[in-house]
């Protein structure tokens, strides 16, 4: 078998997966994935590899993020996981879009960007004075 490549995003977050055949090992940036904390962050990048059940005990996932912050780097990884345990086995992507569709499909939402000739947020107003 070959290896599987696989990439997913979210805001200004990348996420790149290789899976190959092994025994389970599941890596983010080089850390092991249950050392990883916060522990919601952790769960939210578990969520395919639980739903995979025995197929991800069969393969290595290997994931590196960069950009974004760190919620958005842990949707990318679960994004770029699913796509490639998808690939890997065709019977989970049915269940995975049963599941949650942004496992297989990105949310392509982006921060709205600042408008011209103001300051602050993206949606502020000049304040008005009527006296």
């Amino acid at each position: 078998m070959k290896v599987i490549q696989a990439s997913g995003s979210r805001k200004r977050a990348i996420a790149k997966c290789t899976l190959r055949l092994g025994t389970g090992i599941v890596r983010v940036n080089s850390q092991l994935l249950y050392s990883i904390k916060p522990d919601l962050i952790r769960d939210r990048i578990e969520e395919p590899i639980t739903l995979a059940g025995d197929v991800a005990k069969q393969v290595d996932l290997l994931v590196r993020t960069s950009g974004g912050g760190v919620s958005s780097c842990a949707e990318a990884a679960r994004l770029a996981i699913a796509k490639a345990l998808a690939q890997y086995d065709k019977n989970l992507q049915q269940e995975f879009l049963d599941y949650d569709r942004n496992l297989l499909v990105a949310d392509v939402r982006l921060k709205e960007t600042h408008k011209p000739n103001r300051h602050g947020k993206a949606r502020a107003k000049r304040q008005k004075s009527y006296r």
